[in-house]
């Protein structure tokens, strides 16, 4: 679950992604700025490589994907605009420093899913701090928090894609909430979450209220709404604001405190409850929201993603982490798991 203690980790994580990057390369987070994929193309170290939209990870926040290697590279895809590829380029850049400089791998050994939630909220972080200086975030997202329209103005005024604005503005909501970017069709182009569960990217939430109103309206609209998390859940009811940006719906969702109304009492929590669990296999504690198992009742663990059921597949024992992995946690070849190789 993304909570407040995850962004405050995120946004600390990302300052310190950019103190090594200066000390590293210096006057490299201005050139990054001003052209990320130009900038990133004369690092020899670093391979970019631009693909099709189909072949990046569809469980990312992003259009991309980073490949530790040897030799690392990232992958940003082509049918995006160049402020989303320059957006997705340091996000996956993110990955690329987390996964190679040790004093950043240190916050992940108190995460309990090994830092994977963190290292991904850090990645955004990160792009947008880059793309949108304080100083101009503060001219549009005052005290009150953002409303859909002062997003939508915000971007306008800068050269940061939709999704670093969207990603800056949820650092200043009030409280729990979504900032989601939608395509014309009702499906998610990109979502930036804030104490809330994450919503996975490309899925449809066009027929939901508010924002079936808005697609079908003049793109704004204001109400009640729940968002849609996987296998078809609904989330709790939350204070919802819309607003057209340029071929894109933005949607500011909050349970409480909503910028755009005078008074706005929190809404009742109708949403997925998660529960805390001790992995029978690997002995690690564990939050989740995923469907439990229908035999044992008990969702996969996030780090060995396992139930408690017994395995159907003979396992291996991993000599780099000590964990009997499926032969799927194994390249061809290698007798050390995906997470050690």
């Amino acid at each position: 679950m993304v909570n407040y203690v995850l962004a405050g980790a995120a946004r600390t994580q990302a300052a310190a992604m950019i103190q090594e990057l200066e000390v590293a390369r210096p006057g490299a987070v201005e050139r990054l700025a001003q052209g990320a994929l130009a900038e990133l193309r004369t690092w020899p170290e670093l391979t970019v490589l631009e693909v099709d939209e189909n072949l990046t990870e569809q469980g990312c926040s992003v259009a991309g994907a980073y490949d530790f290697g040897p030799p690392p590279h990232l992958s940003v895809a082509t049918s995006v605009s160049r402020a989303r590829r320059d957006f997705t380029a340091l996000h996956e850049l993110g990955h690329h420093l987390q996964k190679n400089i040790v004093d950043l791998m240190e916050p992940f050994g108190r995460e309990s899913d090994g830092g994977l939630l963190l290292e991904d909220a850090a990645c955004d972080a990160f792009a947008a701090e880059i793309l949108l200086p304080e100083l101009l975030v503060r001219q549009y997202l005052d005290t009150k928090g953002p409303t859909a329209s002062t997003v939508t103005q915000l971007w306008q005024a800068s050269n940061a894609s939709r999704m670093a604005v969207c990603v800056r503005a949820v650092q200043h909501l009030p409280t729990l909430g979504h900032i989601l970017l939608l395509d014309a069709t009702g499906h998610l182009a990109f979502a930036a979450s804030h104490g809330l569960p994450p919503l996975r990217r490309g899925s449809f939430q066009g027929d939901i209220a508010v924002i079936d109103r808005a697609l079908t309206g003049s793109g704004r609209a204001q109400g009640l709404t729940q968002v849609r998390y996987r296998d078809g859940i609904l989330g709790r009811e939350l204070h919802t604001d819309t607003a057209p940006m340029d071929g894109y719906l933005v949607a500011v969702l909050v349970t409480d405190s909503a910028p755009w109304r005078a008074f706005t009492p929190p809404t009742r929590d109708t949403g997925p409850q998660s529960r805390d669990y001790i992995c029978a296999n690997c002995d690690e504690e564990y939050r989740s929201f995923d469907p439990a198992c229908q035999r044992c009742r008990i969702p996969p663990c996030p780090d060995c993603g396992r139930c408690s059921c017994p395995p159907r597949v003979p396992e291996h024992l991993c000599p780099g982490c000590f964990t009997m992995h499926p032969p799927a946690m194994f390249r061809a070849g290698s007798d050390r798991c995906l997470n050690c190789d």
